[in-house]
Protein backbone atom coordinates (compact mmCIF):
# COMPACT_ATOMS: atom_id res chain seq x y z
CA UNK A 1 0.00 0.00 0.00
CA UNK A 2 1.30 3.46 -0.91
CA UNK A 3 1.84 6.15 1.70
CA UNK A 4 -1.14 8.24 2.75
CA UNK A 5 -0.86 11.76 1.29
CA UNK A 6 -4.17 13.16 2.53
CA UNK A 7 -6.20 12.18 5.58
CA UNK A 8 -9.63 13.64 6.24
CA UNK A 9 -10.86 12.98 9.77
CA UNK A 10 -14.40 13.74 11.01
CA UNK A 11 -14.75 16.69 8.63
CA UNK A 12 -17.80 18.92 9.14
CA UNK A 13 -18.92 21.86 7.01
CA UNK A 14 -22.30 23.50 7.68
CA UNK A 15 -23.62 26.64 6.00
CA UNK A 16 -25.90 29.00 7.96
CA UNK A 17 -29.46 29.73 6.82
CA UNK A 18 -30.13 33.41 7.50
CA UNK A 19 -33.48 35.18 7.42
CA UNK A 20 -35.01 38.51 8.37
CA UNK A 21 -33.73 42.07 8.32
CA UNK A 22 -30.98 41.29 10.81
CA UNK A 23 -29.93 38.11 8.95
CA UNK A 24 -30.48 35.91 11.99
CA UNK A 25 -29.29 32.30 11.68
CA UNK A 26 -32.37 30.07 11.75
CA UNK A 27 -30.81 26.78 10.68
CA UNK A 28 -27.90 25.02 9.00
CA UNK A 29 -27.28 23.35 5.65
CA UNK A 30 -25.41 20.18 6.62
CA UNK A 31 -23.32 19.92 3.47
CA UNK A 32 -20.55 17.71 4.91
CA UNK A 33 -21.37 15.95 8.15
CA UNK A 34 -18.59 14.04 9.94
CA UNK A 35 -16.79 12.23 7.09
CA UNK A 36 -13.42 10.47 7.13
CA UNK A 37 -11.28 9.01 4.33
CA UNK A 38 -7.72 9.08 3.03
CA UNK A 39 -5.99 9.45 -0.31
CA UNK A 40 -2.79 7.56 -1.11
CA UNK A 41 0.16 8.89 -3.08
CA UNK A 42 -0.16 8.38 -6.82
CA UNK A 43 -3.79 7.16 -6.77
CA UNK A 44 -7.02 8.58 -8.13
CA UNK A 45 -9.78 8.56 -5.53
CA UNK A 46 -13.23 8.96 -7.08
CA UNK A 47 -15.78 10.88 -5.00
CA UNK A 48 -19.29 10.21 -6.32
CA UNK A 49 -22.92 10.90 -5.50
CA UNK A 50 -25.97 12.87 -6.61
CA UNK A 51 -25.93 16.65 -6.97
CA UNK A 52 -26.06 18.31 -3.56
CA UNK A 53 -24.51 15.39 -1.66
CA UNK A 54 -21.46 17.43 -0.56
CA UNK A 55 -18.79 16.30 -3.05
CA UNK A 56 -17.66 19.74 -4.19
CA UNK A 57 -17.92 21.20 -0.68
CA UNK A 58 -15.61 18.42 0.52
CA UNK A 59 -12.99 19.31 -2.11
CA UNK A 60 -13.23 23.05 -1.43
CA UNK A 61 -13.01 22.51 2.33
CA UNK A 62 -9.91 20.33 1.96
CA UNK A 63 -8.28 23.25 0.13
CA UNK A 64 -9.68 25.61 2.79
CA UNK A 65 -11.41 27.64 0.13
CA UNK A 66 -14.28 26.91 2.51
CA UNK A 67 -13.35 26.86 6.19
CA UNK A 68 -14.29 23.63 8.03
CA UNK A 69 -16.44 23.79 11.16
CA UNK A 70 -14.82 20.72 12.72
CA UNK A 71 -12.41 17.93 11.91
CA UNK A 72 -8.85 17.49 10.71
CA UNK A 73 -7.29 17.69 7.26
CA UNK A 74 -3.83 16.18 7.37
CA UNK A 75 -1.89 16.83 4.18
CA UNK A 76 1.60 15.40 3.77
CA UNK A 77 1.85 14.88 7.54
CA UNK A 78 0.67 18.38 8.51
CA UNK A 79 -2.74 19.29 9.94
CA UNK A 80 -3.64 22.23 7.69
CA UNK A 81 -6.77 23.07 9.69
CA UNK A 82 -4.54 24.38 12.47
CA UNK A 83 -2.34 26.73 10.45
CA UNK A 84 -2.94 30.41 9.70
CA UNK A 85 -4.47 31.47 6.41
CA UNK A 86 -1.21 33.23 5.51
CA UNK A 87 0.67 29.94 5.95
CA UNK A 88 -2.05 28.08 4.04
CA UNK A 89 -1.06 29.96 0.90
CA UNK A 90 2.32 28.22 0.98
CA UNK A 91 0.61 24.83 1.30
CA UNK A 92 -1.62 25.52 -1.71
CA UNK A 93 1.42 25.29 -3.95
CA UNK A 94 1.11 21.52 -3.48
CA UNK A 95 -2.70 21.44 -3.64
CA UNK A 96 -4.37 22.63 -6.84
CA UNK A 97 -7.86 22.39 -8.33
CA UNK A 98 -9.39 22.02 -11.79
CA UNK A 99 -12.83 23.62 -11.71
CA UNK A 100 -16.00 22.29 -13.30
CA UNK A 101 -16.88 25.20 -15.57
CA UNK A 102 -14.10 26.08 -18.04
CA UNK A 103 -15.99 29.25 -19.00
CA UNK A 104 -16.18 30.91 -15.57
CA UNK A 105 -12.92 29.61 -14.06
CA UNK A 106 -10.65 31.70 -16.34
CA UNK A 107 -10.47 35.49 -15.92
CA UNK A 108 -11.78 36.91 -19.24
CA UNK A 109 -9.63 40.05 -18.86
CA UNK A 110 -6.32 38.18 -18.60
CA UNK A 111 -4.25 36.67 -21.37
CA UNK A 112 -3.67 32.92 -21.19
CA UNK A 113 0.04 33.33 -20.43
CA UNK A 114 -0.76 35.49 -17.39
CA UNK A 115 -3.49 33.14 -16.15
CA UNK A 116 -1.06 30.22 -16.09
CA UNK A 117 1.90 32.27 -14.82
CA UNK A 118 -0.06 33.94 -12.00
CA UNK A 119 0.57 31.12 -9.53
CA UNK A 120 4.28 31.02 -10.38
CA UNK A 121 4.49 34.76 -9.73
CA UNK A 122 2.61 34.47 -6.42
CA UNK A 123 4.88 31.70 -5.17
CA UNK A 124 8.04 33.28 -6.58
CA UNK A 125 8.79 30.37 -8.92
CA UNK A 126 11.39 31.05 -11.64
CA UNK A 127 13.49 34.22 -11.72
CA UNK A 128 11.82 36.46 -14.28
CA UNK A 129 8.88 36.83 -16.65
CA UNK A 130 10.84 35.41 -19.58
CA UNK A 131 11.46 32.13 -17.76
CA UNK A 132 7.87 31.96 -16.55
CA UNK A 133 6.45 32.45 -20.03
CA UNK A 134 8.84 29.84 -21.38
CA UNK A 135 7.42 27.42 -18.79
CA UNK A 136 3.89 28.50 -19.78
CA UNK A 137 4.63 27.62 -23.42
CA UNK A 138 5.93 24.18 -22.41
CA UNK A 139 2.83 23.52 -20.30
CA UNK A 140 0.47 24.58 -23.08
CA UNK A 141 2.22 22.28 -25.54
CA UNK A 142 2.01 19.46 -23.01
CA UNK A 143 -1.76 19.78 -22.65
CA UNK A 144 -2.31 19.99 -26.40
CA UNK A 145 -2.43 23.73 -27.14
CA UNK A 146 0.12 25.56 -29.28
CA UNK A 147 2.39 27.92 -27.35
CA UNK A 148 1.72 30.48 -30.08
CA UNK A 149 -1.73 31.04 -28.56
CA UNK A 150 -0.52 32.20 -25.13
CA UNK A 151 -1.23 35.88 -25.92
CA UNK A 152 -4.91 35.16 -26.61
CA UNK A 153 -7.83 35.65 -24.24
CA UNK A 154 -10.10 32.86 -22.89
CA UNK A 155 -13.06 33.77 -25.14
CA UNK A 156 -10.97 32.77 -28.16
CA UNK A 157 -10.94 29.11 -27.08
CA UNK A 158 -13.52 26.33 -27.01
CA UNK A 159 -14.69 24.69 -23.79
CA UNK A 160 -12.34 21.73 -24.19
CA UNK A 161 -9.39 24.03 -24.87
CA UNK A 162 -10.24 26.15 -21.84
CA UNK A 163 -10.26 23.06 -19.65
CA UNK A 164 -6.81 22.17 -21.01
CA UNK A 165 -5.68 25.66 -20.01
CA UNK A 166 -7.12 25.05 -16.54
CA UNK A 167 -5.11 21.82 -16.35
CA UNK A 168 -1.94 23.67 -17.41
CA UNK A 169 -2.59 26.25 -14.68
CA UNK A 170 -2.92 23.50 -12.07
CA UNK A 171 0.32 21.87 -13.27
CA UNK A 172 2.31 25.12 -13.21
CA UNK A 173 3.16 24.82 -9.50
CA UNK A 174 4.04 21.10 -9.73
CA UNK A 175 1.50 20.10 -7.04
CA UNK A 176 1.33 16.80 -5.19
CA UNK A 177 -2.47 16.55 -5.37
CA UNK A 178 -5.07 17.98 -7.75
CA UNK A 179 -8.78 18.23 -6.95
CA UNK A 180 -10.72 17.57 -10.16
CA UNK A 181 -14.15 19.05 -9.48
CA UNK A 182 -16.43 17.57 -12.16
CA UNK A 183 -13.55 18.34 -14.55
CA UNK A 184 -15.24 16.79 -17.61
CA UNK A 185 -18.98 17.08 -16.88
CA UNK A 186 -19.38 20.41 -18.72
CA UNK A 187 -17.65 19.13 -21.87
CA UNK A 188 -19.01 17.46 -24.98
CA UNK A 189 -18.93 13.68 -24.84
CA UNK A 190 -16.45 13.58 -27.72
CA UNK A 191 -14.02 15.76 -25.74
CA UNK A 192 -14.38 14.03 -22.36
CA UNK A 193 -12.33 10.96 -23.26
CA UNK A 194 -9.50 13.18 -24.55
CA UNK A 195 -9.35 15.14 -21.30
CA UNK A 196 -9.57 12.00 -19.15
CA UNK A 197 -6.76 10.34 -21.09
CA UNK A 198 -4.71 13.53 -20.77
CA UNK A 199 -5.22 13.50 -16.99
CA UNK A 200 -4.13 9.86 -16.80
CA UNK A 201 -0.99 10.55 -18.86
CA UNK A 202 -0.10 13.58 -16.74
CA UNK A 203 -0.60 11.58 -13.55
CA UNK A 204 1.97 9.03 -14.67
CA UNK A 205 4.38 11.66 -15.97
CA UNK A 206 4.27 13.99 -12.96
CA UNK A 207 3.48 11.41 -10.24
CA UNK A 208 0.24 13.19 -9.40
CA UNK A 209 -2.50 12.26 -6.96
CA UNK A 210 -6.12 13.05 -7.86
CA UNK A 211 -9.27 13.50 -5.85
CA UNK A 212 -11.74 13.15 -8.71
CA UNK A 213 -15.22 14.51 -7.96
CA UNK A 214 -17.91 13.25 -10.36
CA UNK A 215 -21.49 12.06 -10.61
CA UNK A 216 -20.84 9.94 -13.72
CA UNK A 217 -19.87 6.43 -12.65
CA UNK A 218 -18.71 5.58 -16.18
CA UNK A 219 -15.97 8.19 -15.80
CA UNK A 220 -15.15 7.02 -12.27
CA UNK A 221 -14.88 3.40 -13.46
CA UNK A 222 -12.33 4.40 -16.07
CA UNK A 223 -10.10 6.80 -14.15
CA UNK A 224 -10.31 5.90 -10.44
CA UNK A 225 -8.39 3.42 -8.30
CA UNK A 226 -10.78 3.60 -5.34
CA UNK A 227 -14.31 4.94 -4.94
CA UNK A 228 -15.98 6.93 -2.16
CA UNK A 229 -19.79 7.25 -2.32
CA UNK A 230 -21.51 10.18 -0.60
CA UNK A 231 -25.19 10.69 0.15
CA UNK A 232 -26.61 13.82 1.80
CA UNK A 233 -23.33 14.83 3.44
CA UNK A 234 -22.36 11.34 4.61
CA UNK A 235 -20.03 8.66 3.24
CA UNK A 236 -21.95 5.43 2.69
CA UNK A 237 -19.32 3.25 0.97
CA UNK A 238 -15.56 3.12 0.27
CA UNK A 239 -13.99 0.40 -1.86
CA UNK A 240 -11.39 -0.51 -4.44
CA UNK A 241 -12.78 0.19 -7.93
CA UNK A 242 -12.97 -3.44 -9.07
CA UNK A 243 -14.46 -4.53 -5.77
CA UNK A 244 -16.97 -1.68 -5.88
CA UNK A 245 -18.31 -2.40 -9.35
CA UNK A 246 -18.33 -6.18 -8.88
CA UNK A 247 -19.68 -6.46 -5.34
CA UNK A 248 -21.42 -3.29 -4.14
CA UNK A 249 -22.84 -3.38 -0.61
CA UNK A 250 -24.84 -0.22 0.06
CA UNK A 251 -28.34 -0.05 -1.54
CA UNK A 252 -27.73 3.53 -2.69
CA UNK A 253 -24.48 2.54 -4.43
CA UNK A 254 -26.29 -0.43 -6.00
CA UNK A 255 -28.89 1.96 -7.42
CA UNK A 256 -26.17 4.23 -8.82
CA UNK A 257 -24.42 1.34 -10.57
CA UNK A 258 -27.70 0.06 -12.00
CA UNK A 259 -28.13 3.41 -13.77
CA UNK A 260 -24.80 3.17 -15.64
CA UNK A 261 -25.55 2.49 -19.32
CA UNK A 262 -24.00 -0.64 -20.85
CA UNK A 263 -22.89 -0.36 -24.53
CA UNK A 264 -24.37 -3.74 -25.43
CA UNK A 265 -27.98 -3.93 -26.67
CA UNK A 266 -28.15 -7.67 -25.91
CA UNK A 267 -27.20 -7.22 -22.24
CA UNK A 268 -30.21 -6.88 -19.96
CA UNK A 269 -29.57 -5.18 -16.64
CA UNK A 270 -32.14 -4.70 -13.91
CA UNK A 271 -32.58 -1.01 -13.16
CA UNK A 272 -33.14 0.02 -9.54
CA UNK A 273 -35.51 2.99 -9.45
CA UNK A 274 -35.41 4.99 -6.23
CA UNK A 275 -38.63 6.47 -4.88
CA UNK A 276 -38.98 10.09 -3.82
CA UNK A 277 -36.49 12.95 -3.88
CA UNK A 278 -33.29 13.61 -1.97
CA UNK A 279 -34.25 15.11 1.43
CA UNK A 280 -33.15 18.62 2.34
CA UNK A 281 -29.64 18.84 3.84
CA UNK A 282 -31.11 21.44 6.20
CA UNK A 283 -33.35 18.78 7.76
CA UNK A 284 -31.90 15.32 7.04
CA UNK A 285 -33.86 12.23 8.13
CA UNK A 286 -33.18 10.68 11.51
CA UNK A 287 -31.17 7.44 11.48
CA UNK A 288 -29.83 6.43 8.08
CA UNK A 289 -30.26 9.39 5.75
CA UNK A 290 -31.06 7.10 2.84
CA UNK A 291 -33.84 5.15 4.58
CA UNK A 292 -36.84 7.11 3.12
CA UNK A 293 -35.78 6.01 -0.38
CA UNK A 294 -34.17 2.65 0.41
CA UNK A 295 -35.62 -0.52 -1.13
CA UNK A 296 -34.12 -2.66 1.66
CA UNK A 297 -35.21 -0.48 4.59
CA UNK A 298 -35.64 -1.98 8.08
CA UNK A 299 -37.13 -0.53 11.27
CA UNK A 300 -33.72 0.21 12.78
CA UNK A 301 -32.80 2.36 9.76
CA UNK A 302 -35.14 5.16 10.84
CA UNK A 303 -33.92 5.07 14.44
CA UNK A 304 -30.12 4.65 14.51
CA UNK A 305 -27.53 6.09 12.17
CA UNK A 306 -25.29 3.31 10.81
CA UNK A 307 -21.52 3.56 11.32
CA UNK A 308 -19.06 3.24 8.46
CA UNK A 309 -17.39 -0.12 9.09
CA UNK A 310 -15.08 -2.49 7.24
CA UNK A 311 -17.11 -5.36 5.75
CA UNK A 312 -14.26 -6.89 3.76
CA UNK A 313 -10.58 -5.99 3.53
CA UNK A 314 -10.50 -2.39 2.32
CA UNK A 315 -14.27 -2.31 1.68
CA UNK A 316 -16.25 -0.05 4.03
CA UNK A 317 -20.00 0.40 4.19
CA UNK A 318 -22.47 2.30 6.41
CA UNK A 319 -25.57 0.09 6.43
CA UNK A 320 -27.47 -1.87 9.08
CA UNK A 321 -27.73 -4.85 6.70
CA UNK A 322 -24.15 -5.72 7.69
CA UNK A 323 -24.36 -5.19 11.45
CA UNK A 324 -23.90 -8.88 12.23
Amino acid sequence: MANSLLQVKNLVKFFPIKKGIFRKTVGWIKAVDDISFEVYEGETLGLVGESGCGKTTTALTILRLEEPNKGQIIFDGKDITRIKRSDMQKERKNMQIIFQDPYSSLDPRMRIKDIIAEGMLTHNILKNAQERYKKVGELLERVGISAEYMDRFPHEFSGGQRQRIGIARALALEPKIIMCDEAVSALDVSIRSQIINLLKDLQEEYNLTYLFVAHDLSVIKYISDRVVVMYLGKIVEIADKKEFFNDTFHPYAQALISAVPVPNPDYKKERILLQGDVPSPANPPKGCRFHPRCFKVMKICSEIEPKLKEIKAGHFCACHLYDN
